[in-house]
């Protein structure tokens, strides 16, 4: 016999949640998705550009690195881990860090998680307390559900393409006086861009300055949050930066963001990691320790290996990013060339990550009011399926969109273009 608890269970009951969790935004990125899966179960052909994520078809885990974690579970690699990681990856991302960023840290500075999301989770929690102020640049991803989650000040700092979306400092200037802290990521998730040393050099030598003043005052310090989980996917002449290398003074106040979600395509092995000062990183792993948001050892056992076989991380990486490269360019070359076709679409050169910043200029077009019409047509009509940035915290609707090219392949965007350039035609009177 079995009990069919069904009626008693019913929709969603607001009055049953937290303020803090029915104030809280749910993923605009998983809406679209649920769209998207109902139009492919439907028969219809999309190009998918929506998911910030890999299709294991297109992209991989390294051959060494699957043979390294089967080997791991294999071996007995099953129980709990240390709560700050497994000793031999906290080493070998430290030689990782020294090797190919110039950075050398102690043992005590470096924190693993499962992925990313838990290392910035593990930030806000470890430095932010309620009613202080977070800045961060919009768009940008999660931030503002972060800052909402702790309770704290939002501090939203516009960004413009002109600049690549990226913030300067005298944008965030105003702000930083009572800020806690300054979330920066770079290359950026959604734009697909990259901070220019020069803006990032002074950033750091304001966030420094304003340091030394609060240190004289007896008030607690400005901490950066530098999201770098991209750097290994940069493009052309663009060349990653990190403000310590610039400003090593600002050491102190920064906790790094990294892991091999997407520099190895491996999002679903969830092994993240945090560098920073001591202090940060032993109350996030207090936080964490609670959570429990560990990485499965067995793959931390495997990356360890993996990070420290200099020859296939950077082969694996020479042919990763030529792979994501050459969609970024078809995609961002297909619109140049509407757009001198009088056709109203721009895109901005990509630099890194697996991301290209567009923009659709048909608001007020064709009966079109909303980036989100903008969407549905481009969906519908195209089969072309992608972000508008309101999805990263824009509330105005400027056309902009996020494509993400990890889980498509160059065929399905070659046979897209032609599909986007009609649509684009007919709703521009083309």
């Amino acid at each position: 016999m079995s009990l069919d608890l069904t009626p008693l269970l019913g929709p969603r009951r607001d009055d049953t949640a937290s303020t803090m969790v029915r104030g809280l935004v749910g993923s605009e990125i998983l809406r679209i998705s649920g769209e998207i899966r109902e139009l492919v179960a439907q028969g219809k052909q999309v190009c998918n550009l929506t998911v910030g994520d890999f299709s294991p078809k297109e992209f991989p885990i390294p051959p060494q690195l699957g043979d390294a974690i089967s080997a791991a579970l294999k071996a007995g690699e099953t129980n709990y881990p240390p709560s700050d990681g497994v000793l031999s990856l906290r080493q070998a991302v430290l030689r990782f860090y020294e090797r190919a960023l110039g950075l050398k840290y102690p043992l005590e500075s470096v924190l693993i998680a499962g992925g990313a999301r838990p290392v910035i989770y593990a930030i806000f929690r470890a430095v932010v307390d309620a009613g202080e102020t977070v800045v961060y640049p919009v768009p940008s991803t999660n931030n503002n559900h972060y800052t909402h989650m702790v309770g704290a000040r939002h501090a939203p700092v516009i960004t413009e393409a002109e600049h690549g979306f990226m913030p300067t400092v005298e944008q965030l200037a105003p702000h930083l006086k009572e800020a806690r802290l300054l979330c920066l990521c770079s290359p950026l998730n959604p734009t697909g861009t990259m901070i220019s040393p020069e803006a990032l050099r002074d950033i750091s030598r304001r966030v420094v300055e304003e340091n030394r003043q609060r240190e004289a005052q007896g008030r607690k310090p400005l901490i950066v949050m530098y999201d770098q989980i991209y750097w290994t996917l940069t493009f052309g002449q663009a060349k990653h930066v990190t403000p310590l290398e610039l400003v090593p003074e600002l050491a102190p106040y920064t906790v790094f963001v990294d892991g091999i979600s997407k520099a190895f395509a491996a999002t679903g092995v969830r092994v993240g990691w945090a560098l920073g000062p001591q202090s940060i990183i032993s109350r996030m792993k207090d936080v964490l320790g609670h959570v429990g948001a560990w990485a499965p050892k067995a793959e931390q056992v495997a990356v360890a290996r993996f990070l420290d076989d200099t020859a296939a991380t950077s082969g694996f990486l020479e042919v990763m990013r030529k792979r994501v490269d050459e969609r970024l360019v078809a995609l961002h070359q297909g619109f140049s060339a509407m757009k001198a076709a009088g056709l109203p679409v721009r895109s901005i050169a990509p630099q890194g990550a697996i991301y290209l910043s567009a923009q659709f200029d048909l608001v007020g077009k064709a009966g079109l009011k909303t980036n989100d019409d903008i969407r549905k047509l481009l969906l519908d009509k195209a089969g072309f399926a992608l972000v508008p940035f309101q999805a990263f915290g824009l509330k105005e609707d400027t056309g902009w969109f996020r494509l993400s090219v990890g889980a498509v392949s160059m065929e399905e965007i070659r046979a897209a273009l032609p599909r986007v350039e009609a649509v684009l035609r007919e709703a521009a009177g083309k």
